[in-house]
């Protein structure tokens, strides 16, 4: 089940059923953290970064014994969260179709930062984590100059950590080649969470945003046609009545 981008005002209905009426919560330490009171009183089973397959294992065991397990992600589930996994874990274990797994929707944190910016992803846009521990480094820069090229807004996620300081460098070198400096690029950090910012740049003038940005941060890069107004990020669609 996704939580939202952390805020509890983004936690749908439905998650709120799912946790209330499950008896083990299994989740990223910090995105447990997150439920706040809705987690107490359940059997929790929380690693860190990296531990994935270890909690879904253990989702998985104790859901075939018969209990009701809340899986929870950040955002949505199923981008870039633990849906797939579950799936893939459960039909290894116990074959396909054999543990009853229901996929919970959840506001995702790059709709959270779009609404924060104001209106960035109007029209077609791609999203690209910058994370190479699962993906291989040069199938994303064939996906970020892909996405460039076809003037896609782009959503960058994790876009930089201490042990990848300079992905992120090399993809903004990448849309450079076909974006203007002047494009608008959004910068948006713990959105919906305590100690928000929001901030609004160019492509050009990246630099001095640079190292405030982490993996807490979502990266929104206009297409050819995005400007900025009155501090808001905006990509029209096309209404020509407008």
């Amino acid at each position: 089940m996704g939580i939202g981008p952390g805020g509890p005002g983004h936690l749908t209905a439905k998650a709120r059923e799912a946790v209330e009426g499950s008896d083990v919560v299994v989740g990223y330490t910090r995105y447990v953290e997150l439920l706040g009171p809705l987690a107490e009183g359940k059997e929790v089973f929380a690693t860190g970064m990296t531990g994935e397959v270890e909690r879904c294992a253990r989702a998985v065991a104790l859901a075939a014994e018969g209990r009701r397990v809340a899986v929870v992600s950040s955002g949505d589930a199923g981008i870039y969260g633990m849906a797939g996994l579950v799936f893939q874990v459960a039909s290894r274990d116990h074959g396909p179709g054999a543990v009853d797994v229901e996929v919970v929707p959840g506001v995702p944190a790059f709709v959270a930062a779009a609404a924060l910016l104001g209106s960035p992803l109007m029209h077609d846009f791609a999203s690209i984590s910058l994370s190479d521990l699962l993906t291989p480094w040069d199938l994303i820069e064939r996906r970020l100059d892909a996405a460039a090229a076809a003037d896609f807004v782009i959503v960058l996620y994790n876009p930089r950590s201490k042990g990848r300081a300079g992905g992120l460098a090399k993809a903004l070198e990448i849309i450079r080649g076909h974006r203007g400096p002047d494009t608008p690029v959004g910068i948006v950090r713990n959105a919906t969470r305590e100690r928000e910012s929001v901030v609004l740049a160019s492509l050009g003038g990246f630099e001095e945003h640079y190292d405030a940005v982490d993996m807490l941060t979502i990266v929104i890069v206009g297409n050819s046609m995005t400007y900025a107004e009155a501090g808001r990020m905006i990509t029209p669609r096309g209404y020509r009545d407008v």
